[in-house]
């Protein structure tokens, strides 16, 4: 740029100052020119200090009549100046009009806010923001107020005179609506993305979430494994057992979609993709009556559902498989999120799928004992879509799918004395889901959701048995439909009424077929159920409750059933809360144990449907009630809980019993106590916890007709330290040892009987030997650093079973070929030392 330029530059500025100045020089505050005009005209001018402030004009001239004097001060000026009949002008803004603009963000990202909604209130003036968060809006008028709203944050009034006064488009920020009836109490409980609200549940948010140890990804459902009273007996997150109950009593729901699979690699990993899935709530009593089944607990993952202003997204790979996820706006008021996994296990082993493939089949070859060669083709895959539309504001539509699958193909040969056998199965196992939802806000106070969701789960498996020359086939499949109409009224700023009606299907097959010999059974069920359900709740300062009432009506029994459910928390001071929960419950599907048809030793459960009959409806009881002591960022929780549930099969409990393929129902009682710990610093979190329970069945067909319970874990104790070294690198190790689980020995000296014409083994009473305890270190270490322009990396490190202890977590018997009087024991353990790595990356 040259001397000349330059100089033009400076003479402009010089002289647009200048000008600015001079004109600021003629104008005078409008306080002063008020002044002396009441002084040389007579009058007097009512006015408010607040509305004339900032406000300058130049003075009139003198030489003016009054009527003159009103028009030039109404012309010059955003005030009207109207005359009264004893010399008095008043100074409003009533019913004048002016332009008005402002620039919408959020206040937490600073990132504007696209198709947000703003009203005039009281009259037919309104807009929305564009993708830069500006609107504009003329004619109207000064004495009004302005309503800012945007889904997913609280909404904002601003009066047009102060938006006015302010410089042109103004940033408005708006703040995030975060949990608006049930609020967050720790936002932060043992790592970063777990939090506790008000009604009890825990809330993991995965895009925050930390490190815990062994885990190199926000396993939704390895996380939640963490807390008290949660376990899981055999390590499979399929069967993850919250306060005594077994996996299938667990409601699971992704997007308002019941699953009926959970898990990749028979179990031992989520089957949920978490970068895609926002917030995971894990509700184990007071559930809301807005939802059913699931006795046990309620794990709800909920998606991203918000539409950005620009492309994101994220990939990685660790030593099992790799995924991407990706949020595309497509218009202003259009996205579609995209996510997607799949292993890579049936083209590269790793010593982690090593591991994890004999830790799932290590019983597989029971026979023999000698394996000389195993082909496998195994892989897993999931993918989701999600379409978000926003009609306006006030209405919305999502779509969502998903679909989870697991493959094998496992070709296993071995000898058995001088023969060569070779044993060829497939097992396919998959879970579709979709959904549409409506929701839908008509007015700051009411709101309405309308959605409809199917869930189709299939398990298809071939096994040959060369030994044996038999061929044999299982099948399973449940198809649920639903669909809900849910509303929300906002009585007062404190209580919420909601309400809704659910009618629901469910359909169940099974089938199973024999070559040799021949023999084929198909069973089908289906089922069709409705309910209505009520609860109102109420939000204030130190103070939560939500009281609900849900009843459930199953047409083909001509039955109905009430349930009650209950939440209070209590803060008594600021360091002490207390809390009260309780629920009835119900849930018409269940997992039978397939003893008998030892399948591949992998897949042995098969949902069934209640007939009301031979397989009732379960019904749960529970209640628990807890202290909390919060200060200083030390945290300590105490729960006590009770828990009955009725309508069990022995058929889906997992004990090994001479008549344990009885028709038989009982229930089973568990009471105990929940302990949690956790004090924190800036860059360390530190906990212990412990689980106290004693766990026991009623079956009257049994002897003894009350004993322990397959999943009484007696004590569990978790320990775990999490050191921040930086914002950047962060180590996590810890610790389980809990009880071993109970087990049933054969009679000794009279291992075998004879029923019909088949050889079994001789069970004593159920469950009165115990496995060793449990123990179990893990620890795992993460590091962010810059990947490329605008990319963040992520490279996590995870150690499971650092010692390598060989736990027992299952044992049972089977009678020896070779000696139909004898038994051999077979022990199932869990996984050894197992190393794992991921790297992701975000933009």
């Amino acid at each position: 740029m040259g001397a000349k330029t330059l100089n033009i530059i400076f003479y402009l500025l010089l002289n647009t100052c200048f000008t600015f100045a001079q004109n600021q020089e003629n104008k005078k505050p409008l306080s002063f020119v008020l002044l002396n005009l009441e002084k040389s005209h007579a009058v007097k001018f009512s006015f408010s200090d607040a509305d004339i402030k900032n406000i300058f004009i130049e003075e009139p001239p003198k030489e003016i009549t009054l009527s003159q004097l009103l028009f030039f001060l109404n012309k010059k000026t955003i005030l009207q100046f109207k005359a009264l009949e004893n010399g008095y002008i008043t100074v409003s803004f009533l019913d004048k009009k002016v332009a008005i603009c402002g620039t919408l963000l959020d206040y937490n990202l600073s990132k504007p806010l696209l198709l947000a909604t703003i009203k005039v209130n009281g009259y037919p003036i309104g807009t929305t923001t564009n993708n830069k968060g500006v609107f504009y809006l003329k004619d109207v008028p000064m004495e009004s107020t302005i309503s800012i709203s945007y889904i997913g944050f609280k909404p904002k009034k601003i009066k047009t005179k102060e938006l006015f006064m302010n410089s042109a488009c103004s940033s408005i920020f708006l703040v995030e609506k975060v949990e608006e009836l049930s609020e967050i109490i720790m936002p932060k409980l043992l790592t970063s993305g777990l939090q506790k609200k008000a009604d009890g549940s825990i809330v993991l948010n995965t895009e925050k979430f930390g490190i815990l140890p062994g885990l190199v990804a926000p396993d939704i459902l390895k996380t939640i494994k963490i807390l008290p009273g949660i376990e899981s007996v055999n390590e499979s997150i399929s069967n993850i057992n919250v306060r005594g109950g077994t996996g299938d009593q667990n409601l699971m729901l992704w997007d308002g979609i019941k699953m009926y699979h959970s898990g990749h690699f028979f179990g031992l990993i989520s089957a949920y993709n978490p970068y895609l899935t926002k917030k995971v709530s894990v509700t184990k009593n007071g559930t809301s009556s807005a939802f059913s089944d699931g006795v046990s607990a309620t794990i709800n993952m909920q998606t991203a559902d918000k539409i950005k202003n620009k492309i994101s997204g994220g990939a990685g790979f660790n030593m099992l498989s790799s995924d991407a996820f990706v949020e595309v706006p497509i218009k202003e008021n259009i996205a579609l999120h995209l996510s997607a996994r799949r292993s890579f296990t049936d083209i590269i082993t790793t010593p982690t799928y090593n591991n994890y493939f004999s830790r799932s089949f290590q019983d597989n070859s029971i026979v023999s004992k000698v394996e000389n060669n195993t082909e496998s083709n195994f892989y897993f895959y999931d993918y989701s879509f999600k379409i978000l539309y926003d009609i306006n504001f006030n209405h919305t539509i999502r779509g969502n799918f998903i679909h989870i699958k697991n493959n094998l193909e496992y070709l296993e040969k071995y000898t058995n004395e001088t023969t060569t056998i070779e044993e060829n199965s497939t097992l396919k196992q998959e879970n579709l889901g979709a959904k549409i939802n409506w929701n839908a806000d008509w007015n700051s106070r009411f709101s309405t959701n309308i959605s409809a969701f199917f869930s189709d789960y299939k398990i298809n498996s071939s096994d040959y048995n060369k030994d044996t020359d038999q061929f044999q086939t299982q099948f399973n499949t449940v198809l649920e439909t639903a669909v809900r109409v849910h509303s929300k009224y906002e009585l007062s700023s404190v209580f919420f009424f909601t309400n809704g009606f659910v009618f629901n299907e469910i359909g169940v097959k099974n089938k199973t077929t024999v070559n040799a010999p021949t023999f084929s059974k198909t069973i089908k069920n289906i089922l069709l159920k409705s309910a209505l359900y009520s609860e109102i709740e109420y939000s204030k300062n130190t103070s939560y409750a939500r009281f609900g009432l849900r009843a459930n009506y199953f047409d083909k029994f001509q039955k109905l059933v009430i349930e009650p459910r209950i939440t209070i928390r209590k803060q008594l001071n600021p360091l002490l809360s207390l809390n009260f929960e309780g629920e009835f419950k119900n849930q018409t599907t269940a997992q039978k144990i397939d003893f008998e048809d030892n399948f591949l030793g992998i897949e042995k459960r098969r949902w069934i449907l209640s007939d009301n009959k031979k397989t009732p409806i379960i019904k749960s009881k529970q209640a628990s009630f807890g202290v909390a002591y919060n200060k200083n960022k030390l945290f300590i929780d105490l729960t006590g809980f009770y828990k009955k549930v009725e309508g069990i099969t022995a058929a889906n409990q997992g004990f090994y019993n001479n008549t344990q393929s009885f028709n038989s129902t009982g229930n089973y009682e568990v009471k105990g106590i929940e302990f949690l710990i956790n004090k924190q610093t800036n860059n360390i979190s530190t906990w212990f916890s412990y689980t106290y329970s004693k766990n026991e069945y009623t079956f009257d067909v049994f002897d003894p007709k009350k004993f322990s319970n397959s999943l009484d874990l007696s004590h569990s104790l978790s320990a775990a330290f999490n050191y921040d070294i930086n914002k950047d690198l962060k180590l996590s190790f810890g610790g389980v040892l809990r009880s071993g689980k109970p087990y049933t020995k054969p009679i000794k000296g009279n291992e075998t009987i004879q029923n019909g014409n088949r050889t079994i083994v001789n069970y004593e009473n159920p469950n009165k030997e115990r496995l060793a305890n449990f123990f179990r270190l893990d620890f795992s270490g993460s590091y962010k650093f810059a990947f490329l322009k605008k990319t963040k990396a992520t490279i996590r490190m995870g150690f499971t079973n650092i010692t390598d202890k060989k736990n027992i977590i299952d044992t049972y018997y089977v009678v020896e070929m070779k000696n139909e009087n004898n038994v051999s024991r077979i022990n199932n353990f869990s996984l050894p030392f197992t190393p794992n790595l991921s790297f992701r990356v975000r933009f």
